[in-house]
């Protein structure tokens, strides 16, 4: 099994510490605001708004500060104008990124990520560099111990997902289309099997193993890169040993 559900699972760990301090509200009201300004404020016809309504809701943020971030989206309310960039790049050994940005800024952006990356031992890329390497797949991460296999494959293949990988010695890792993911979440949610992680993402088609110092670096990159404001999704092909995810995580 990729690094994938590892990192996915850390990430939600990490999440869960960030809201303590502000910095994943931060990020959420940024992609409500987003997501109304591209297709409105009604969650129920705006799939993406409704998806970080759903994450706001989880790190328990005021329903209030959701109104006033969808009210700037839309312009009933005042606000800063956000650019949504992306951003190819490398990490150490030639781990393949792509980075989600929103910024009111492209300039300092820019030079603070270059920073980052240096410091780590990578570098921007020119846009279509790294691309290829991935593709968009709706992926959700359940524990094993909250269901059976064989439920979550009646469950979720019938709903339209791609494959159920069980690898994993504690989670299983559903692929859908992006199209199918909020059948497939509804579906889920319906049989009250709960997940650790639910996204679409970019998923690599090829992946570059890491141990060691290599590791220790690239880990240290995805989170210096998490950290920062304006960075909303990090995608990297990176293949990390469990017990060495799990130990940065301490």
């Amino acid at each position: 099994m990729s690094g994938h559900s590892r990192w996915a699972g850390i990430k939600h760990k990490k999440g869960l510490a960030d809201a303590k301090r502000g910095k994943l509200w931060t990020k959420i009201v940024r992609e409500i605001a987003i997501a109304a300004k591209m297709s409105g404020g009604n969650p129920d016809s705006n799939p993406r708004l409704r998806k970080a309504m759903d994450d706001a809701r989880e790190a328990n943020m005021p329903a209030d500060n959701m109104k006033k971030a969808i009210q700037r989206g839309t312009g009933e309310l005042p606000g800063v104008t956000y650019e949504e960039l992306v951003y190819e790049g490398y990490g150490p050994s030639g781990v393949a990124l792509m980075i989600d940005l929103t910024t009111d800024s492209k300039n300092r952006t820019a030079g603070e990520i270059r920073r980052i990356l240096s410091q780590h031992g990578g570098n921007l890329g020119e846009t279509g560099s790294v691309g290829w390497v991935f593709s968009s797949k709706g992926i959700f991460t359940v524990e094993k111990s909250k269901t059976t296999e064989d439920q979550l494959m009646s469950v979720a293949l019938d709903a339209g997902a791609e494959d159920i990988n069980s690898e994993d010695a504690e989670f299983f890792e559903v692929t859908t289309l992006p199209a199918d993911f909020e059948k497939v979440k509804k579906a889920l949610e319906a049989a009250k099997i709960p997940t650790v992680s639910a996204e679409i993402t970019m998923l690599p088609k090829t992946y570059v193993k890491l141990t060691g110092t290599a590791a220790q670096q690239m880990l240290s990159l995805m989170n210096d890169l998490e950290d920062h404001d304006d960075v909303k999704n990090v995608y990297a092909n990176f293949d990390i040993p469990k017990e060495i995810i799990e130990a940065s995580a301490k």
